[in-house]
């Protein structure tokens, strides 16, 4: 489904990811993990045409150099951790923009097919009963949740998930991944996920590629990529120690 050849992103004299290649196929969850400064937020950014880059990125074969704004929303969607709202649109009204992608020219379709898509995401998100509130008014959690129903109102083949839960408590924690999770399992699409927390990676990916300074240091799958001489090596430090110790607590 995506495949990556070669990608390099520099900013100014400095490598930000260098020289990787990876590739992603229908019904897989990526996670991408690594340190801090590893070059994971910034491949997402490339393979959303976010930053300028060298290498080629292919989505079912095509390059998506050459592909528009709206055949690419069409392809993937993105969700990041942070949203900023200014503006007092209704929950309902966000979620219909997701629907750009499919619209005719500039007109919204406002059909009862398109209502009922609108409605669909919304209540596969747990979003319904908010349709016509503010999202000025919503919860951290809420909010991202309404930018999820976004995403699957849009349709995509993939979706790439930036960090999605790194400020939200647990219960939204669960509630996003297990949403994406259902997703996955019913449209037999594909999802990328940067994480920091390794242990959503090990409960949530069936895929995965750790970097380090820009590079692929290990890929495969979850189980092979999260193996404790591999994370040791990278963290330097005994990770699998510190997890059990920090989790012990709660035996």
């Amino acid at each position: 489904m995506l495949e990556v050849r070669h990608l390099s992103v520099k900013y100014g004299n400095k490598v930000i990811v260098d020289d990787i290649s990876f590739s992603v196929e229908a019904g897989q969850w990526l996670m991408i993990i690594g340190p801090n400064g590893a070059g994971k937020t910034t491949i997402v950014s490339a393979v959303s045409q976010g930053v300028p880059y060298q290498g080629e990125i292919l989505f079912e074969g095509k390059n998506i150099r050459r592909c528009k704004s709206r055949e690419l929303a069409r392809m993937f969607g993105v969700l990041t951790q942070n949203h900023y709202v200014g503006y007092g649109f209704t929950v309902e009204e966000v979620i219909r923009l997701g629907r750009y992608a499919h619209a005719k020219g500039f007109l919204f379709d406002r059909g009862q097919d398109e209502q009922e898509k609108v409605r669909l995401a919304a209540a596969r998100t747990g979003m319904e009963p908010y349709l016509h509130q503010s999202v000025l008014t919503l919860s951290g959690g809420e909010l991202q949740r309404t930018f999820l129903a976004q995403l699957f109102a849009q349709a995509p083949k993939l979706l790439m998930l930036d960090e999605p839960t790194n400020h939200l408590d647990l219960v939204y924690q669960k509630q996003v991944f297990g949403l994406v999770k259902k997703w996955l399992n019913e449209t037999h699409g594909a999802v990328v996920s940067v994480v920091h927390d390794l242990s959503l990676a090990k409960m949530y990916g069936t895929h995965g590629i750790l970097m380090n300074h820009g590079k692929i240091a290990a890929a495969g799958r979850i189980g092979e990529v999260t193996a404790p001489q591999l994370l040791n090596q990278i963290y330097e430090m005994d990770v699998y120690g510190w997890m059990r110790e920090m989790y012990g607590q709660w035996s």
